[in-house]
């Protein structure tokens, strides 16, 4: 599904900074656009920045279920830094899975905007992760009976020739005598 991503513009709270860009709203179904005017009050402009397609795969329908079921379902929207011009954020991805987006705020490069799903695109979502999801059973790992750590030769390999003055334990009497 198409999404455009709606991007606010307000003055910035400190010398450092001019701008404070915030993603504010989604437009289902939004056709292409590149940063257009969508209104302006004063020095606070809200843009048509991007239209991604939010596409959702059957593998994520428990990320997406997380998600639906926060307080407030969001959308997450992906930007990138390219500081020119009068628009400095690049529109990268638009997810429904919270997963996903915590992967991309993980590298630290990448700016994730939360975003309130409106309700036609909840309950969208909604069908399409309660059509494709399937519980997993929970298998809980057993370990192995070996026991490795049951018997020690001492210290190193003895495939590797040694030098003299490296510890050895003595290895076990055969026929009468230390190895």
């Amino acid at each position: 599904m198409p999404l455009g991503i709606v991007m606010r513009r307000t003055p910035g709270v400190t010398r450092w900074a001019a701008w404070a860009w915030k993603a504010v709203a989604v437009l289902p179904g939004a056709g292409p656009a590149a940063w257009r005017v969508l209104r302006q009050e004063g020095d606070v402009t809200e843009y048509h920045a991007a239209t991604m397609t939010l596409e959702l795969h059957g593998a994520e329908t428990e990320s997406y279920l997380h998600g639906l079921s926060a307080q407030v379902p969001s959308v997450y929207a992906v930007f990138r830094r390219t500081g020119a011009g009068e628009c400095p954020l690049e529109a990268v991805l638009v997810t429904a899975s919270p997963y996903e987006a915590q992967d991309y705020e993980d590298n630290g490069e990448d700016i994730v905007e939360k975003i309130p799903m409106p309700e036609g695109l909840i309950a969208w979502v909604r069908d399409f992760a309660e059509a494709y999801h399937t519980e997993e059973e929970f298998k809980k790992r057993r370990r192995d009976r070996v026991k490795v750590d049951a018997h020690v030769d001492g210290i190193g390999d003895p495939r590797i020739a040694q030098q003299r003055d490296i510890y050895r334990s003595p290895t076990l009497r055969r026929k009468g005598r230390m190895q």
